[in-house]
C-alpha cells in the first residue's frame, strides 16, 4: 500500500500546524482540541520547520514542570524532520519510523506538505494489506 492511499483513507485532511514563537501551552491545546499526537511547526502550513509531539511537551513537564509551558515550540521541536512522499510504500514508512523510534510523519510533495500519518495509521494500512494477501492465498489453495 502506498502513502497516498493511506492519506485518501484518513477522516481529517491537511495537515495541522503551529506558528513558530507559539508557546507549549497553546500548542498542547491544538493537540488536545484535535485530538493528535503531533502538529507541524511551520510559518505558511506548507513549509515545515520542525514537529512538536505530546512526547516532546511531556518530556519538558518531567524535567522542568508546568514553568515550561510558557516556553516556544522552537525551543523543544525537533527541527530535523523525516518525512515521507505519497509514493512511498507504508512498509518503508514502518520501517523508517520505528529505526527512528517516531510516530509521526509529514508526507511531502515538491518540498510542500501535503499530509501527516502516524505510526497507527501505517499499521493499520499494513495489517489491511496483509489481510488482503492471506484471503487471496487462501482462495488460490481452496479454489476459490
Amino acid at each position: 500500500m502506498l502513502v497516498s492511499q493511506i492519506l485518501r483513507s484518513k477522516t481529517q485532511g491537511g495537515v495541522i500546524t503551529v506558528a513558530p514563537g507559539s508557546s507549549l501551552a497553546e500548542a498542547a491545546q491544538v493537540l488536545s482540541e484535535r485530538k493528535i499526537g503531533a502538529v507541524i511547526v511551520s510559518e505558511d502550513g506548507r513549509h515545515a520547520v520542525g514537529i512538536l509531539s505530546e512526547r516532546d511537551i511531556v518530556r519538558e513537564l518531567g524535567r522542568r514542570g508546568a514553568a515550561c509551558l510558557s516556553d516556544k515550540v522552537d525551543a523543544v521541536m525537533t527541527s530535523r524532520l523525516i518525512s515521507c512522499e505519497s509514493t512511498d510504500r507504508a512498509r518503508d514508512v514502518l520501517q523508517k519510523m520505528t529505526d527512528g523510534r517516531f510516530r509521526h510523519m509529514p508526507v511531502v510533495e515538491g518540498g510542500v506538505m501535503v499530509g501527516m500519518i502516524s505510526i497507527g495509521d501505517v499499521v493499520k494500512a499494513r495489517l489491511e494489506e496483509l489481510h488482503a494477501q492471506k484471503d487471496a492465498l487462501e482462495g488460490m489453495i481452496k479454489g476459490f
